[in-house]
């Protein structure tokens, strides 16, 4: 008989329920109904797994197991036989990435570091857990799931059975507990209790101060693996008694352990953490790892994939995507590659429904990351077996196997055809109807006939199935229309533009369908509609190749000026250029430079070289690269404002290879960045010094080798005093003093304990960074304004027996130029700002020529991005306002700052043996004429004006194309939102997490 039509009693019994509830500890109010028995499908096709497809088979389940999967296998004789001819069984899917029945955080997320927001230093939480409420491992999701069967019903008409659910707020979430999507009771539902253990860099509804950056979150994650060690090996220390959050926290590290990253780059941060602590994590995954997925290969991780593909934007035509970034046309067309690049790449992945805002469009994107190059067999896999392997429970779920859980879907074809329909959903052996299939077939072409007192009209309708169907006439009109085989309905217009319609209810007679309705006035109007020929085939969705599928090309990074491949290091010949050396030859005429191997192998006259790529520079001048002591681009956040003193947050952990910034500054001739925390504490985080090699990724940047760094500061951004509702210390310039002393006396006393007892004493990574101080393994770079402030630092360092190594600002330096060369600091300062704010009143332009004259080693910094393009400018200004030399106001953005960094012996002069990062100007580096035709880092050539030239026409062509694309989508009626300017974080001193601007990277 036809599967789901006409069950005979006693099928219908059994599929009430095929489970044993023995003993149930539930009471019962009034007549237990405890039935079991088995069901067999028979003549179906079954796709065991992934790899094995069974056709005309036999499959039986009995109190909800899988008793036998055969083809053409014994049906049991007590068995409720099913005849499934012409359908598919699949294992039904699974989610490991839900949170499903597990009630969502009540509070809005905490809105991060505000220099005006009153500060909460303390947990909210009640009771014997740790210091900070964004850590909560506490968190069981099993006592705290609620089954909700009208959401299971979505993710169950979808193809799912079973979820791993959590509690998605803060950076430690607790453990997850295996669910499924039954109707049962809780304690029938819940699978495995706590499943796995759950993270994120989300503070989420923590309303606590700390974190209130990325950086932030990640040494706190950092402290709370090194606490966890310490109170397991300590077993309750004396000095934190009970402690139910470092237990649990120990506890759940025997389980999977699942990191919500969502980017690639907080993939790889993530992954570096895991890697610290010997801990491998399963990571969710974003919508971008195609633009590093070698990257992302290479962190050996599994992976928990979205299909949340972005929304083409409604655009008319260049001009309405004029603010939209090349990043973001690009990402629209590549991201629903994603999935197949894990694939390609060999990677394990599963798949989630999870960052979906309509579960329904789950399984569309399916479909449409296989038209991207998604294999139905990954897909399958990623849906069943991998999560299944990844919970430790593939030998109860995740295939159609004897013995496992009876979750499987009847399908009427491939599961991933865009036709196909998931008829039902069995889970455990309880059914669970997803859409009934009656046996009636209506798709075809039938004449409609419509007639009122006066008139008989005609109109062809075209139906595709028994929900959606066409009239056509010299326009498609999209109709109204639903036929169950016996009831029909009919509700459409004349045509697009005429308000007339019609809606029309009658009978399915066959081939013949007839009725009533009415008209759009409300007139009566009789109806017929009689069948005449099929539709034409049309080619399953599910055999579409990746060949009508165009993209672009992926660049690194892949928006605007991303290059296709990271250029190489080059033997290049400079011949007949000015050379400022920065070195006791000046600077010479005429002369050369011989790079090899990325090293600076020659610099003089008449070089020649058989292997290397000849430069003619006459009339031209080279200059060592720029190094901007002071900036703050390529990174994801800047400031860790929620405490006064935060030494434990490093620059270095979240450094962002992708701003493009970082191009602008090349053709500016900078090659090196001092990536420097914010102003907003007075211990604030640790440097990180990069090199600008366009392309790279966020290691790849970092100039290693290079000494450790941190930044303090003095001042109005500290105190932030009269800003209201301010209450963290210090409020006052002595405040900030009193800070410096109580944290280094802290320090002490920690390097004390370390050395009597380092088993017992507790690593405390704030105060770690200050030892390194004491010990001159890290150096202080101090944002400064007033004189007073400055002498008072230098006191207090010498107090505690170090030095401070550069004061940045540092506009009263003139000042006291005198007191910083006795205590032997450098000065970092600018140009000519002055007047910005109060503590800048006394800035002078002669400043920087000033603190040179006394004897100290002076540069001038952009703390802009902007400004940074123009160093070089900058520095001259010095010639102008105090009659500085040509020579050493260059050394002001190259020499001078690479010895304030420890870095001279790499960069900063043209000497044989450096590092070949070199600038090629079009005329003397110091005139506002200049520019810098070529910049070179490492032998390697990042920046060239005349190849810049012709990426701005690719830029345009590729722009043009895209953006057809997104009015072709529009044209043929897909889903749009409405365009939106891309938007671009802009990291100052003060920048907090919210701040932003246009991303124009494209100009």
């Amino acid at each position: 008989m036809k599967l789901f039509t006409r069950l005979n009693f006693l099928a219908l019994l059994a599929m009430i329920s095929l489970q044993i509830h023995a003993q149930e500890t539930n009471t019962i109010n009034g007549v237990a109904d405890i039935r079991s028995g088995s069901v067999a499908f028979t003549n179906v096709t079954i796709v065991k797994d992934a790899q094995t497809t069974i056709s005309n088979a036999t499959l039986v389940i009995k109190n909800g197991k899988i008793i036998a999967v055969t083809a053409n296998g014994k049906v049991p004789a007590d068995a409720v036989t099913i005849d499934c001819t012409g359908k598919f069984i699949y294992p039904s899917f699974i989610d490991m990435y839900s949170d499903y029945g597990v009630a969502a955080p009540t509070r809005a997320a905490g809105r991060g570091f505000d220099f005006f927001a009153p500060a909460q230093f303390n947990s909210n939480t009640k009771g014997a857990y740790g210091w900070n409420q964004a850590i909560k491992p506490e968190i069981n999701a099993a006592a705290l799931f609620n089954a909700d069967d009208a959401k299971a019903k979505g993710m169950r008409d979808i193809g799912f059975s079973v979820v791993l659910t959590h509690a998605k707020d803060g950076i430690a979430r607790g453990t997850g507990a295996v669910v499924d999507l039954s109707d049962k009771k809780e304690n029938f539902a819940l699978l495995k209790e706590k499943a796995a253990s759950f993270y994120s860099f989300n503070k989420g509804t923590s309303t606590q101060s700390y974190p209130g950056s990325i950086m932030g979150s990640i040494a706190l994650l950092r402290q709370s693996f090194l606490d966890g060690q310490w109170y397991k090996n300590n077993v309750r220390p004396a000095t934190e008694g009970t402690n139910l959050s470092l237990q649990a926290w120990n506890n759940n590290l025997q389980l999977p352990q699942i990191f919500e990253a969502g980017d690639k780059w907080n993939d790889l941060r993530a992954d570096r953490i895991g890697d610290e602590f010997g801990t491998q994590f399963i990571i969710k995954a974003g919508q971008n790892e195609y633009q590093r997925i070698a990257e992302v290969k290479a962190t050996k991780a599994s992976y928990i994939v979205p299909l949340n593909f972005p929304v083409a934007m409604d655009v008319e035509d260049a001009a309405d995507a004029r603010f939209i970034s090349l990043a973001d046309l690009k990402h629209w067309e590549m991201a629903p590659s994603n999935p197949a690049s894990f694939e390609k790449a060999g990677i394990n992945f599963c798949l989630t429904m999870a960052d979906l805002k309509d579960g329904k469009q789950f399984l569309p994107n399916l479909r449409k990351a296989i038209q991207y190059g998604l294999t139905e067999k990954a897909a399958l896999d990623a849906l069943t077996k991998n999560p299944a392997q990844l919970l430790g429970m593939y030998n109860e779920i995740g295939s159609i196997e004897a013995g496992k859980y009876a979750n499987f879907i009847i399908t009427t074809g491939n599961v991933f055809a865009e036709k196909t329909i998931i008829l039902q959903n069995w889970i455990q052996g309880e059914k669970n109807i997803v859409k009934e299939d009656n046996g009636i077939d209506t798709r075809g072409k039938y004449t409609v006939k419509i007639t009122d007192v006066n008139t008989t009209k005609t109109f062809m309708l075209e139906v595709k199935d028994n929900s959606s169907a066409d009239v056509m006439t010299k326009d498609t009109i999209k109709t109204k229309y639903s036929n169950d085989g016996r009831a029909v309905k009919l509700q459409f217009n004349e045509t697009k533009q005429a308000k007339k319609g019609y809606r029309l209810n009658g009978i399915n007679n066959g081939t013949v369908w007839n009725g009533m309705g009415t008209d759009s006035l409300g007139n009566s109007v009789l109806w017929t509609a009689d069948y005449v020929s099929a539709l034409p085939a049309k080619v399953d969705s599910s055999k579409k190749t990746t060949a009508a599928i165009t993209m672009g090309t992926l660049t690194y990074p892949n928006m605007a000026y991303g290059v296709k491949q990271m250029p190489s290091k080059e033997n290049i010949l400079i011949k007949n250029a000015t050379v400022w050396t920065n070195e006791i030859e000046s600077i010479l005429t005429n002369a050369d430079v011989l790079v090899e191997n990325g090293k600076i192998v020659a610099v003089g006259k008449n070089l020649t070289s058989a292997t290397a790529k000849q430069i003619d520079g006459t009339g031209k001048h080279v200059t060592a690269g720029i190094i901007d002591e002071h900036s703050h681009i390529a990174a994801a956040s800047i400031n860790e404002g929620g405490q006064s003193v935060t030494s434990e947050v490093r620059i270095g952990d979240n450094i962002d290879p992708d701003d493009v910034d970082i191009y602008r500054q090349l053709s500016g001739g900078v090659t090196t960045s001092h990536i420097l925390h914010g102003s907003a504490n007075t211990i604030g985080g640790q440097t990180q010094l990069i090199k600008l090699r366009w392309g790279a990724n966020d290691t790849a940047l970092k100039f290693m080798g290079a000494d450790g760094f941190i930044k303090f500061a003095l001042g109005e951004n500290v105190k932030r005093n009269p800003a209201p509702n301010n209450n963290r210390f210090p409020d006052t310039r002595m405040g900030v003093e009193q800070v410096q002393i109580d944290a280094f006396t802290r320090a002490q006393d920690y390097a004390k304990a370390l050395k009597l007892d380092p088993k017992k004493t507790r690593r405390d990574l704030e105060l770690d960074a200050l030892v390194e101080i004491m010990d001159k393994k890290r150096f202080i770079t101090c944002h400064s304004y007033i004189a007073s402030e400055i002498l008072e630092t230098m006191q207090f360092a010498e107090k505690f027996g170090f030095k401070i190594n550069t004061f940045t600002h540092i506009l009263e330096g003139y000042k006291v130029a005198d007191k910083m060369k006795a205590h032997g600091v450098a000065a970092s300062t600018f140009s000519d700002w002055w007047a910005y704010k109060v503590e800048v009143q006394d800035a002078i332009p002669a400043n920087p020529a000033i603190m040179h004259n006394i004897g100290l080693n002076v540069a001038i910094n952009s703390d802009d991005a902007e400004m940074a393009r123009r160093l070089n400018q900058e520095a001259a200004k010095s010639i102008k306002y105090a009659g500085m030399s040509e020579e050493d106001a260059l050394k002001m953005v190259t020499i001078n700052p690479a010895k304030m960094l420890h870095i001279d012996k790499q960069v900063g002069s043209i000497k044989k043996g450096k590092d070949a990062d070199l600038v090629l100007w079009s005329d003397n580096p110091l005139s506002m004429y200049a520019k810098a035709e070529k910049t070179m880092v490492d032998g390697i050539i990042y920046f060239d004006r005349e190849k810049d030239l012709q990426i701005r026409k690719e830029i345009f062509a590729e722009r043009n194309r895209i953006i057809q694309k997104l009015i072709d989508e529009k044209s043929a009626g897909n889903n749009t939102t409405p365009a939106k300017a891309s938007l671009k974080r802009s990291n100052t001193c003060n920048t907090d997490e919210h701040e932003h601007g246009l991303l124009d990277e494209d100009e």
